[in-house]
């Protein structure tokens, strides 16, 4: 058998090819969001020691519904949260509520609707930035005159060959 275990042919088995890497075919994956097939990001996150989700919105840059789901997770979290953009803690999510633990006084709807205001306010900004404009490249004399053109009779060949 030649150590061809239940193979009756001559070939071997290939091993299934592995996986592209993560961020090889999609753009960054920020935590609690994902895109839609038709290209809307949308932002979720589950409630603590529950099993159900707090929807937080659906947003056209992804973005702002990492900046949404950051919100939320803060909130629910405090201080430990595991945010996508760490060294930009969210000031706007502070509880307005009472003295104590503020993290025992939200309620989902609560959550969400500041999760929402903030992506919301970052998708806005993001659609009204315009886009890079490219930087024009400096014009360079042609070195290959255009053949169509006729010749005129004050230049002379020394200045078509640039």
């Amino acid at each position: 058998m030649d150590g061809h275990c239940c193979s009756t042919s001559g070939e071997t088995r290939q091993p299934p090819p592995s996986p592209p890497p993560a961020g090889a075919t999609r753009q960054r994956q920020y935590r609690g969001v994902r895109m839609r097939k038709w290209g809307k990001w949308v932002a979720e996150i589950r409630e603590p020691n529950k099993r159900s989700r707090i929807w937080l919105g659906s947003y056209s840059a992804a973005e702002a519904a990492a900046r949404a789901y950051d919100t939320a997770v803060y909130l629910l979290r405090g201080r430990s949260a595991r945010l996508n953009f760490p060294d930009e803690v969210p000031a706007d999510a502070c509880y307005d509520g009472g003295g104590g633990d503020p993290r025992l006084a939200l309620s989902a709807a609560s959550v969400r609707k500041k999760a929402i205001e903030v992506g919301v306010r970052v998708d806005a900004s993001l659609r009204t930035m315009p886009p890079p404009q490219p930087q024009p490249r400096p014009s360079r004399p042609t070195r290959n005159p255009d053949l169509n053109e006729a010749p005129s009779p004050d230049s002379s060949d020394a200045d078509r060959q640039l």
